[in-house]
């Protein structure tokens, strides 16, 4: 019998945020409005604005359908993957066709820069949870940290995400990415803190590096500055970096070497992340990823203290449209 493989859906997904969460990918690689420089999954090799059907929302629903129907669901369906999941131009079919098949939460993950467009906003209404981002409190850090598509202005992406917090009947978690010596000072935060009063989100979530990121420049702010830091915020900021303890256990499962490839190509993950998140005994994890780089499938790449797990990709150069 041969192992279903995932094109669309990946893990769950130990996160500190969702718990146990089943990530849909809606944007070919890498896909996306900004080339952030933490990024876990390298550089944008499509930087656009341009909405699209990137991928069959028919196919997409089918696979979250089979994935549903284990005996073990997840805390959210979330909308993520590798790149900008707003520029569907189905992600509001998508939210529907998965609320209409479950009734685990539908999360979206944005990096809220599409959210200035009406079509966009009305497109997520039915989501339960939407997670945008805000990582600069002005237009310089923006482009320097971001490095945004060209049509991209500052002002309009910001005021964008307040508009739709104040439209959305449901709950909007804001994160903030810090990076040390960039946007990790109390100066820079109390420059964002400003802006999120205009936004006044449910939650504001502070974020670090903690998988190796798209420039090695991009360093993380150590763990007691940025509870520190939290604090500026009016109410605190929750810190959901990695650096901090308190990860998130899964219940005990099964999980085929096509579930853990589909989980690293999205999601850089230890060996802890990947037994947590797919339910496997850390030491089967360990051994199950030893194996898939041995045959070449999955290499290795250490950040800090840690080793990261992520799949063979190819460098194409970096191209913009839109």
């Amino acid at each position: 019998m041969r192992t279903k493989r995932y094109k669309y859906v990946y893990g769950p997904v130990a996160s500190r945020r969702l718990g146990r969460s089943l990530g849909v990918d809606l944007v070919p690689f890498k896909t996306c409005t900004y080339d952030c420089v933490y990024c876990q999954l390298g550089r944008t090799t499509n930087l656009t604005i341009r909405l699209d059907d990137y991928v069959p929302v028919g196919d997409l629903l089918a696979e979250v359908e089979a994935k549903l129907a284990g005996p073990l669901l997840p805390d959210f369906v979330s909308l993520a993957g590798s790149g900008e999941p707003t520029l569907h131009a189905g992600i509001g079919e998508v939210v529907q066709g998965i609320k209409r098949m479950t009734r685990v939460p539908v999360a979206v993950i944005t990096n809220g820069s599409m959210l200035w467009s009406l079509d966009v906003q009305a497109s997520l209404m039915e989501a339960d949870l939407l997670l945008p981002s805000l990582d600069a409190g002005d237009a310089g850090l923006f482009q320097q940290v971001n490095r945004p598509h060209s049509k991209i202005e500052f002002e309009a992406m910001v005021n964008g995400i307040a508009e739709f917090t104040r439209r959305f009947r449901k709950p909007v978690w804001l994160e903030v990415f810090l990076l040390e010596g960039v946007t990790g000072t109390p100066e820079e935060v109390q420059r964002l803190a400003d802006r999120i009063r205009h936004i006044r989100p449910a939650k504001v979530q502070l974020n670090t590096v903690s998988r190796p990121p798209s420039e090695e420049g991009a360093r993380s702010v150590p763990p007691e500055r940025l509870a520190a830091l939290a604090a500026l915020f009016d109410p605190a900021a929750e810190v959901i970096s990695e650096g901090f303890a308190g990860g998130t256990a899964a219940a005990a499962g099964s999980a085929t070497d096509a579930d853990i490839l589909a989980l690293i190509r999205i999601r850089p993950c230890t060996a802890e992340g990947v037994a947590a998140g797919l339910g496997l005994h850390i030491h089967e994890s360990a051994k199950r990823l030893a194996d898939l780089c041995d045959r070449g499938e999955a290499v290795t790449v250490r950040r800090e203290h840690s080793v990261f797990y992520e799949t063979v990709r190819s460098s194409p150069g970096r191209r913009a449209s839109g």
